[in-house]
């Protein structure tokens, strides 16, 4: 019996998430202390929730041989045989370009997390997020690895 009422409250909760979800848009204003904003601060949408996702020149596939060809393992990681993923945030601008680079959860190496940061920083400028027809700054959230 109190698994059943369960099961119907969950099945409630989620088709009421569901239809929700269609109007709720996710929206976080960027730190403005942060020496890399400005000093007004910003709305920034998710990626998940805009109408039109950014995107890097040549999808999914050029983001991908774009990391491969400009990610540098660094020497002393690659001595010490380091390995791992850096997850890192990112804002795709209305006008395109890469701002606010940022490590989520790093890599356990500092030279890591670095490098992984300069690739994202020379990045080409995405096609822009839109909500409405009208561009907006999206965070991206993209892990880079690092394998031997």
């Amino acid at each position: 019996m109190i698994t059943a009422l369960r099961f119907i409250l969950f099945t409630l909760a989620a088709m009421m998430t569901l239809v929700a979800g269609a109007q709720v848009r996710h929206v976080t204003t960027v730190n403005p202390m942060s020496p890399h904003q400005s000093p007004y601060g910003m709305e920034v949408y998710e990626y998940d929730y805009v109408d039109v996702q950014p995107q890097f020149p040549g999808g999914e596939h050029g983001l991908i041989n774009f990391v491969n060809k400009t990610r540098e393992y660094p020497y002393y990681a690659y001595k010490k045989r380091i390995q791992g993923r850096v997850l890192c945030s990112f804002i795709v601008g209305t006008d395109g370009k890469i701002s606010h680079i940022s490590v989520i959860r790093g890599a356990g190496d500092e030279s890591l997390n670095r490098e992984a940061m300069r690739v994202i920083g020379e990045m080409p400028r995405w096609s822009v997020g839109k909500v409405g027809g009208q561009p907006v700054p999206v965070r991206v959230v993209l892990p880079i690895a690092f394998r031997l």
